[in-house]
C-alpha cells in the first residue's frame, strides 16, 4: 500500500521528535529550548495530549461511487459512535507485532498488512500533530518495549521491531532510532533533578510492563550519558490488557455463554467451545471475529444452546462491532477500582444486560498471576544487576496501570512508600523520547525549530 504522508505533511529539515506508539494510546513530542513540548489533539471532550491507537474504516458514498476512508484517534472514536451503520474499528495493533500468524486483514475486501495499519494510525497522528507543532522533522526516536507483547524470545522481539520499523518508515521518516520506553521515561523524570540518583523506572502499557535501572542526574547530563549508566532492563509481556482479560473472563464471558452447554448429535450435551471467549478476552480481536464463517458457527451453536439468549448476545456484540464499548466498560471498572474499594460493572448487549457489583479484593485475586509475574520481573532485574532495594533512590511509575493499587503495592513492599513517585503517567515516555532525540541530534544554533 502506497502511503501519502510525504505530500500531506509539512516536513521540516531541522529538529527531531519523539514518538510513543502505544497499544492503547500514542503521543508525540518535540523540544523547544531543550524542554519537551507535547502535541495536542482535539476530541469531543476537549484537547488532549494522548491519541487513542484506534483506526476506523468506513465506506462513503459519493457521486463517483463508494470509497473507503479511514480516521484514527479521537476522530475515529467520534465517527464510530455517531455512525448508524458501523464500519470497522481496529484497536491494539501493537499487540500483534510479534505474532507471526497475523500479517494483516481485509477491510471491506481491501487487504492491509499489519505495517500498513500501524502506519495509517501514525500518519493520522502526525497529520494532526504537525498543526500543533508547526511541522514534523524527518528524524525520530521511537519508543519500544523491552519485550513485545506475545513475544517468546529475542528472535520474536527482533521480528516485532522490524515490523515497527517498516511502519514508521512508511510515514516518511528518514532517520529512525529506537529507545526502550522505561529509559525514555527516565529522561522525563531526570529533568527536575538537582542531584544524582539511581532510579528504577516502571512503565506499564497496555501490552507490556517494562523496567529499567539507571543512573540519572546532573553528573550524567554534564558528562553525557553512556551505556554504563543503564544498569539493566527487563520486562514481561503483560499489563493493562491482561488485567482487562480477567474482568472479561470473570464478569462478561459467563453472561455470554461461557460455561454453558449445547446439544450435539447424537443428543449429547457438550460445553460451549472456548474459541470465541479466548478472542473476546483479547478485546482487540473482536473486530476480526466479524466474518461470515464465525457468525455461521455461532448461529449453529445458538440453535442448540442450553441458554440461547447468551449466545445471541455474543453474536450481537460481534456483528454490531461493540468491542470498543466493551473495552470502555472494562476500563471504567478498572479505573473505579483504583479509586474505590467496590464498583458496578455495567454493559448492555441485547438481549443480555449486565449490572454486577465487583470489589477491589475480587479484582486483586483475579489478577494474582499477572501481579506475581510483574513482581518476579522486578526481583529478577535487581538480582541480575546486583542492586539491592536499599540502593535505589526513587521508583518512578508511569503508564495507566501504574494506578492499580495492587501494582503499586509491589513496589511499596520492596522499596517503601516514600521512594515511590510518578507524574505525567500517559505522556512521560513521549516527552522523554523527545529529549532523547535532541540528545541524538542536537539542534543547530540559529536553525528553525518545530
Amino acid at each position: 500500500m502506497k502511503t501519502a504522508v510525504r505530500s500531506q505533511l509539512a516536513f521540516v529539515e531541522d529538529g527531531s521528535v519523539g514518538l510513543d506508539f502505544g497499544t492503547t494510546n500514542s503521543a508525540v513530542a518535540t523540544t523547544v529550548d531543550s524542554q519537551p513540548v507535547l502535541a495536542s489533539f482535539e476530541s469531543s471532550q476537549g484537547a488532549t495530549h494522548t491519541f487513542p491507537s484506534i483506526l476506523y474504516f468506513e465506506r462513503q458514498r459519493a457521486s463517483s461511487g463508494t470509497r473507503l476512508t479511514s480516521t484514527a484517534g479521537p476522530a475515529a472514536i467520534d465517527r464510530y459512535l455517531q455512525a448508524e451503520e458501523k464500519g470497522r474499528l481496529i484497536q491494539s495493533l501493537k499487540a500483534f507485532l510479534a505474532d507471526r500468524r497475523f500479517d494483516g486483514t481485509a477491510i471491506f475486501s481491501k487487504r492491509y498488512s499489519l505495517e500498513d495499519l500501524i502506519a495509517l494510525i501514525v500518519q493520522h497522528l502526525l497529520s494532526e500533530a504537525h498543526q500543533a507543532l508547526g511541522g514534523i522533522p524527518r528524524r525520530v526516536v521511537v519508543g519500544r518495549p523491552v519485550h513485545f507483547s506475545n513475544s517468546r524470545d529475542e528472535s520474536e522481539d527482533q521480528f516485532a521491531l522490524s515490523r515497527l520499523l517498516t511502519a514508521v518508515r512508511h510515514c516518511g521518516f528518514e532517520d529512525i532510532v529506537f529507545e526502550y520506553e522505561p529509559v525514555a521515561a527516565a529522561y522525563s523524570y531526570e529533568r527536575g533533578l538537582e542531584h544524582d540518583e539511581l532510579i528504577l523506572i516502571g512503565d506499564f502499557g497496555g501490552g507490556t510492563s517494562d523496567f529499567s535501572l539507571l543512573h540519572v542526574g546532573p553528573t550524567v547530563r554534564r558528562r553525557g550519558r553512556t551505556k554504563d549508566d543503564i544498569l539493566g532492563s527487563d520486562g514481561v509481556a503483560l499489563a493493562g490488557d491482561a488485567f482487562d482479560r480477567q474482568i472479561i473472563r470473570k464478569l462478561v464471558a459467563p453472561r455470554l455463554g461461557l460455561g454453558s452447554e449445547y446439544l450435539s448429535p447424537p443428543k449429547k450435551f457438550l460445553p460451549m467451545p472456548n474459541w470465541p471467549y479466548d478472542r473476546l478476552e483479547r478485546w482487540h480481536h473482536v473486530s476480526f471475529m466479524n466474518n461470515s464463517a464465525n457468525i455461521d458457527k455461532l448461529e449453529r451453536l445458538q440453535q442448540h444452546a442450553s441458554v440461547p439468549e447468551r449466545i445471541q448476545a455474543l453474536i450481537h456484540l460481534i456483528k454490531s462491532e461493540l468491542g470498543y464499548q466493551l473495552h470502555e466498560a472494562v476500563r471504567r471498572t478498572k479505573f473505579d477500582l483504583s479509586v474505590h474499594t467496590e464498583t458496578q460493572f455495567t454493559f448492555r448487549c441485547d438481549p443480555v444486560s449486565m449490572n454486577v457489583r465487583v470489589t477491589r479484593d475480587e479484582f486483586d485475586r483475579w489478577i494474582e498471576p499477572e501481579l506475581a509475574a510483574i513482581a518476579a520481573c522486578v526481583d529478577r532485574l535487581l538480582e541480575t544487576t546486583g542492586v539491592s532495594a536499599a540502593d535505589v533512590d526513587h521508583v518512578f511509575l508511569t503508564g495507566g496501570s501504574s494506578f492499580v493499587p495492587a501494582v503499586r503495592e509491589i513496589f511499596i513492599s520492596r522499596f517503601g512508600q516514600p521512594k515511590i513517585t510518578g507524574g505525567a503517567e500517559l505522556t512521560s515516555v513521549a516527552m522523554g523520547l523527545a529529549l532523547r532525540a535532541e540528545e541524538q541530534w542536537p539542534a543547530r544554533k540559529g536553525a528553525s525549530r518545530v
